[in-house]
């Protein structure tokens, strides 16, 4: 009988163990679309917290892609044993049952009323851990991209009211919310009221789509350049390449020094054109290159492309309009308000602005530092009369 009630008292502490270690393990779906984040048991929400399950990894980018000043947590799961290829220019060669999460949230305004958020770079007050502390964030959306065996699948989910569950949303959604400026004490905060816009499944593609004529979706961000920066993981700050490889995530990787990497577009201390570059790399670039959505412009927009008419110094429109502004050039060098890339990021009206899906409102300090780029630029563009 003694070695029964070890053996119950074992099976009970088993139960509690497992219990106490919080969701199932994340769950690989091979075909259809789960109608609950949750039942991919990546990240979920636990005692006021969005955490992280076992094996899911944060990442971050050097500089990000732009949506409405939405704060961004990025994961990546892989299926034991495996690892993705490395490569030193495209998106790695993930395996067939890779999981990448991109949660998209605020911090909360001041005022407690639920649609007010911060417009703030300060993610000091955001996580618990490597998770959210929901006490101070609000949810808006997770986009999930999961490797299946005939490519890559895009699904995007949205957060309830509650704040406790994101179902799909296939066809999109559009949720109105106001940014409130992070302000002095005492001062009046600027408000700006918007609609923010989940895509549909067809936008996701459009966009993950690097080449247009396959049309198959890959990651955006999960390349060397985008993601070789330092990281601060629960037991300490290590680059995120080296990281990846230690966990058997990634093989085939150099050492960090010797892979490519991009400028972060807010470091003023790193040189402008970098800067520049690697801001209009990941915010267009992966529609303006030769193989992409945007390829029939004949303007290049990513790392690779030269300083010249190419990356749309003195080049002339494809097709004239409203898209124009009736300027002559996407680039002239040394007069940015001459200039049609800085006139489209700073729209927001339908056929003018750019990029076309992924934001209702304008990057205020990201046309400033194109606008800036340009004019330090010398030279100028010749028109003939």
């Amino acid at each position: 009988m003694k070695w029964i009630r070890h053996t119950l008292l074992l099976l009970a502490l088993l139960l509690l163990t497992a219990c106490q270690r919080g969701m199932p393990p994340v769950a690989f779906h091979a075909d259809g679309r789960p109608p609950k984040l949750s039942d991919w048991h990546v990240v979920e929400v636990r005692d006021g917290k969005l955490e992280l399950n076992n094996g899911v990894v944060p990442y971050d980018l050097n500089t990000p892609l732009f949506t409405d000043y939405a704060h961004k947590l990025r994961t990546i799961w892989m299926p034991k044993g495996s690892s993705a290829k490395y490569d030193p220019n495209d998106t790695f060669d993930f395996p067939i049952g890779t999981v990448i999460s991109k949660t998209f949230y605020y911090p909360r305004g001041t005022s407690g009323t639920f649609s007010d958020i911060a417009r703030t770079d300060d993610y000091s007050h955001d996580f618990a851990g490597q998770g959210l502390d929901l006490a101070h964030v609000h949810l808006v959306e997770t986009r999930i991209l999961v490797r299946r065996k005939d490519g890559w699948a895009a699904m995007p989910y949205v957060w309830n009211d509650a704040q406790t569950e994101a179902t799909l949303a296939r066809t999109g959604a559009v949720l109105p919310l106001t940014l409130v400026d992070a302000t002095p004490t005492g001062a009046t905060p600027a408000r700006e009221d918007f609609n923010y816009v989940v895509p549909d499944e067809s936008q996701c593609a459009s966009c993950h789509a690097q080449d247009w004529i396959d049309r198959k979706i890959h990651p955006i961000g999960l390349k060397a350049r985008h993601i070789n920066k330092d990281y601060h993981y629960a037991d300490g700050e290590q680059n995120q390449l080296e990281h990846l490889m230690q966990i058997g995530y990634l093989s085939g990787a150099p050492a960090s020094g010797a892979a490519p990497h991009d400028a972060n577009w807010a470091d003023s201390k790193a040189p402008l054109d970098a800067r520049a570059r690697a801001y209009l790399d990941i915010n267009c670039g992966h529609c303006h290159n030769p193989n992409g959505a945007a390829n029939t412009t004949g303007l290049s927009l990513n790392y690779a492309a030269t300083e010249d008419r190419h990356i749309g110094i003195c080049k002339p429109p494809t097709a004239a309009g409203q898209g124009t502004g009736d300027h002559l050039f996407d680039i002239v060098p040394g007069k940015p308000e001459d200039s049609i890339i800085p006139y489209r990021l700073s729209s927001t009206e339908p056929g003018t602005m750019m990029p076309e899906i992924g934001r209702s409102t304008v990057h205020r300090e990201g046309v400033a530092l194109i606008k800036a780029w340009i004019a330090a630029q010398p030279g100028s563009c010749v028109t003939l009369h």
